[in-house]
């Protein structure tokens, strides 16, 4: 029997769909096989962090619509996301990851439980010029340091403007924040400057914008700052703050009093050569992003050296870092590091959480357990 022109056509467009589906299906995951994922520290000590997935675009959190998908099969074109221009900091909020874009002068938010991509920070009424740090209190608010407009924005976790503490005569470069769990207070760091006697970290109501205190003053004794650059409230409840030109972390109660301080100098483990971000996990332990050695470094609350984790590479990968710059961790215990050079997020995964718990992980799949 003799198959019409127009048959044999539609019969073979759909030999060639079940022909890609099949071999799209049946493809073995060569790529993820052949690449050691990085563990933390490497066998044979037992694992306490595992590297988990890297975040550089929407597109590698956004659902992508199912005739997209099938359109990439035949045209082998790559799926294209919102990207970072230079991403400097990061907060985290069950599994919302906030990033600060200084270049694209905005917050980019991944929501990976939600599948959905969105910025803050472009609308008129609370408008970005500077994003560096940031912080969420318990409720999921995001407080963003503008270092341009020296003030605080502040919103809500889907990118509602609700409020500006701070005001640009009261700082000389704010860069770092901290907020309490509470929302009530502000821990902005004023990184001062070469020529501004300002280093210190000042501390304001939340709610209300008011001027409470101000901890340290310019200087290299206990309790003194040159060019501080973050903040963060551990688990005790004490401020850890980054001084970076002094290459040391000190750590102080509320209400500014001096406790301890660790680090220092140096190439060896539990030094500091280029400090940046510091964030604490749910155990109280304290991380320590450096810019010049390309990872962060782990230490309990009074400053004993646990782990280090990451590398400097000249090329991107798994774990590898050229200008690592911002950190902070989710409740669940994943720890989310900015790379600026790579314009990235990657994300570590605690050893003793299963790959599919916690926050970071798709609704669809959350409810399947």
């Amino acid at each position: 029997m003799r198959i019409p022109t127009s048959s044999k056509t539609s019969l073979g467009i759909l030999q060639l769909i079940f022909v890609v589906l099949v071999a799209g299906c049946a493809l073995p995951q060569q790529s993820l096989k052949e690449q050691e994922i990085p563990v933390f520290p490497p066998p044979p000590d037992e694992a306490r962090f595992f590297f988990e997935r890297s975040i550089y675009t929407s597109a590698d959190v956004v659902a992508e619509d199912k005739n997209a998908n099938l359109r990439r099969l035949f045209t082998g074109e790559p799926r294209i996301g919102e990207g970072m221009g230079k991403p400097y900091g990061v907060a985290v909020f069950h599994g919302r990851v906030f990033v600060s874009d200084t270049a694209l002068r905005y917050v980019s938010v991944f929501d990976i439980p939600n599948q959905r991509y969105f910025k803050i920070g472009e609308d008129e009424l609370g408008r970005l010029e500077t994003p560096l740090g940031l912080d969420v209190d318990g409720q999921g608010n995001l407080y963003v340091v503008d270092s341009s407009a020296k003030h605080v924005q502040v919103y809500d976790k889907d990118g509602k403007f609700l409020r500006t503490v701070g005001e640009a005569k009261m700082f000389s470069r704010p860069v770092g924040i901290a907020v309490d769990a509470e929302g009530s207070r502000i821990y902005v760091v004023d990184a001062g400057g070469i020529d501004s006697e300002n280093h210190r970290v000042r501390v304001f109501d939340a709610q209300s914008g008011k001027h409470l205190l101000d901890i340290g003053k310019r200087g290299s004794a206990p309790g003194e700052f040159n060019l501080p650059r973050d903040v963060t409230i551990g688990k005790d409840g004490l401020l850890y703050v980054v001084d970076g030109a002094n290459f040391r972390v000190q750590v102080f109660k509320s209400d500014g009093t001096f406790v301890r301080v660790f680090g220092g100098i140096g190439r060896q483990g539990g030094q500091f050569s280029r400090p940046k971000e510091v964030a604490t996990d749910p155990d109280g332990n304290v991380y320590i992003v450096d810019s010049a050695f390309g990872n962060f470094q782990i230490f309990t609350p009074d400053g004993k050296l646990l782990l280090s984790v990451g590398n400097r590479a000249e090329k991107d990968g798994m774990a590898k870092y050229l200008l690592p710059s911002g950190i902070a961790i989710d409740g669940d215990g994943r720890v989310y590091v900015v790379d600026q050079f790579y314009r990235k997020v990657d994300i570590y995964r605690p050893a003793k959480l299963a790959a599919d718990a916690g926050f970071a992980v798709k609704k669809q799949a959350a409810a399947k357990k």
